[in-house]
């Protein structure tokens, strides 16, 4: 049984005669009659009454009917998938962006997709690292764009650049200008990404880097975004940390300071995308805008 016999007979079936479903398909009479001789060949069952005038179906023709109908919506959807794979005219392009993504030059990333391919739909999804690569990890994101380490096993990374991550108070400054883990404690921790908590990866390096020095960690107050940890640190609540792409895009009030760390604390932006599944021209092409705008943000 074929794709080619059950388009025979569905077309034989809607219009009722042979000589109009071959108009439908483009094809001759004798190709319909004879697609439609095999078929009732393979399935052991008349399929039309030939009557004078209109086809008759069979209840063999009504129950085969519900399963190539299916069959061929099946054949299409995949012919319709494996499109969105190999070009760049429909499809869904799912791409996973992390907090501060903007600060490396992606504010623009959507719109000059979109005018380079106005067909194709765009997913973008994610808000910390730990979310993107979970997302990835699950299959619901073809790739995305986070702060390294995240602990997800069978993921391909592509580090892009690595940024330090700052001391920033409005108190006192740091002993010789540079700040331990101790001055942030003293301070009173501000800490953003309050949803993913310890998983976020700067703060999860922060933790690992206190329990080396067998330190205990407690946030007086978590936000979700950093500029309001921020606006907190300069009306004098404690202290917090930013990435030098904040510091970058003059996103720290004027009376806020920032230091770097003594041991310097690093983020790492890297590409991800599943080792074990394929991903789509289309995200393929997000990702090489993504290399870009992020090469440019480091030479602006």
């Amino acid at each position: 049984m074929t794709l080619t016999q059950l388009r025979a007979f569905l077309a034989a079936l809607d219009k009722g005669t042979f000589t109009a479903a071959a108009d439908e398909l483009d094809v001759s009479q004798a190709s319909i009659s004879e697609l439609i001789v095999r078929l009732e060949s393979e399935i052991g069952a008349p399929l039309f009454v030939r009557a004078s005038r209109r086809l008759v179906p069979t209840s063999a023709a009504d129950e085969l009917a519900v399963h190539a109908r299916r069959t061929l919506r099946a054949a299409e959807d995949a012919v319709s998938a494996m499109r969105s794979i190999t070009s760049l005219e429909t499809g869904v392009a799912t791409f996973g962006v992390s907090r501060n993504a903007n600060f490396y030059g992606l504010a623009n990333l959507v719109q000059e997709f979109h005018a380079l391919h106005p067909g194709v739909r765009i997913r973008m999804v994610g808000l910390n690292s730990y979310a993107v690569a979970q997302s990835v990890n699950e299959g619901e994101a073809e790739a995305g764009l986070v702060i390294l380490p995240v602990p997800f096993e069978g993921l391909r990374y592509e580090p892009l650049l690595t940024d330090e991550v700052f001391f920033a108070t409005a108190g006192p400054r740091p002993s010789q200008g540079r700040a331990e883990l101790e001055d942030l404690v003293e301070a009173g921790m501000v800490l953003y990404d309050a949803h993913s908590g310890w998983n976020d990866p700067t703060r999860r390096q922060l933790l690992d880097r206190a329990q080396g020095e067998g330190m205990r960690l407690e946030p007086i107050i978590e936000v979700e975004q950093a500029d309001s940890a921020l606006t907190l640190v300069s009306a004098g609540t404690g202290a917090t940390i930013v990435s030098g792409s904040l510091v970058r895009a003059g996103r720290i009030p004027e009376n806020v300071q920032v230091f770097p760390f003594r041991e310097p604390l690093t983020e790492t932006l890297a590409l991800i995308s599943r080792d074990d599944a394929p991903v789509s021209l289309a995200t393929r092409e997000i990702m090489d805008l993504t290399r870009r705008l992020v090469a440019g943000s480091q030479t602006a």
